[in-house]
Parts: structure tokens; C-alpha cells; sequence
């Protein structure tokens, strides 16, 4: 078993869509990211009627990396709903989630995101974000795009 495989069947684990309430629907996009030390973390997808409490399933499984164990730094990432990505995989992660990854990490650049699971095909999310506006703040602080 690869570690695409290994991450496709954990986060394959939280796919059950649900209405949690009338106003609630959750766990219907699922996730799994391995860490930079090579720990599993998975999110899911809550989506509710009013868009601003939304969060998907990368940023969930990426604030679980975060909240229970510090980790900044994301290795690989897969994301699907009833399943695996296939052929494209050009609008996963969303803009949101690319946003908060890079701001998460600069070393983000380099996460390799599942594009087309039976052809084990990736792409670095920086192809996603080619000219991220945070790499001058990064800069300015005294990060550059290789540090924590």
C-alpha cells in the first residue's frame, strides 16, 4: 500500500454526508494531508446557510495537523467527495484553502496535491498559485519562500 493509498482510505473513513441541522450539511468533501514528520490528519467539509462559518476539508484536516501537534509544514494532500480525484483536479484545493496553506507555511509551496488518484498523477500546489501575493510579506519579515 502506497501512502496515496493509505491516505485515500483514511480520509474515505469520514465520507458520510449528513444534515446535522436544517441549517448544517457535513462530512460530504473529505480529506487527508500527511504532515512534514509523516503523520495522517483528516478533515471534512461544513457547510452551512450562512457562507461565512463554511470551512472545508483541507483547512479542517490542516488546523487538526496544527491543534495536535504543531505542524505548519504539509507534505501531501488528497480531497473527493464519493471518490477519488480523477482526470484535472485544477479546482481542489479551493482558492481559500490555497490561500490559507500558503499563509500556514511558506514551505507549503511544495505540497504535492492529488490530482488523479488511479494515475497517482500531483501537482505542487505553487502551480496553483504561481504568483502568490504573500511571498513579498514572507520576504519582508525575513522568510523566505524556503523557511518554517
Amino acid at each position: 500500500m502506497d501512502i496515496w493509498e493509505k491516505m485515500y482510505l483514511k480520509a474515505k473513513e469520514e465520507y458520510r454526508p449528513q444534515e446535522v441541522t436544517p441549517f448544517l450539511y457535513a462530512h460530504h468533501v473529505v480529506c487527508a494531508l500527511e504532515s512534514e514528520n509523516g503523520e495522517i490528519y483528516t478533515g471534512f467539509c461544513v457547510e452551512s446557510c450562512c457562507g461565512v462559518m463554511d470551512l472545508c476539508a483541507e483547512r479542517v484536516a490542516a488546523l487538526n495537523m496544527y491543534v495536535n501537534s504543531g505542524q505548519t509544514v504539509i507534505k501531501r494532500l488528497i480531497v473527493f467527495r464519493d471518490q477519488e480525484p480523477r482526470e484535472g483536479g485544477d479546482d481542489i484545493p479551493c482558492l481559500a484553502c490555497r490561500e490559507f496553506l500558503l499563509q500556514l507555511s511558506p514551505r507549503n509551496k511544495d505540497i504535492e496535491i492529488m490530482t488523479d488518484y488511479p494515475e497517482r498523477k500531483v501537482k505542487r500546489l505553487e502551480e496553483l498559485v504561481p504568483d502568490w501575493w504573500g511571498w513579498k510579506r514572507y520576504r519582508e519579515s525575513g522568510q523566505d519562500q524556503d523557511a518554517n
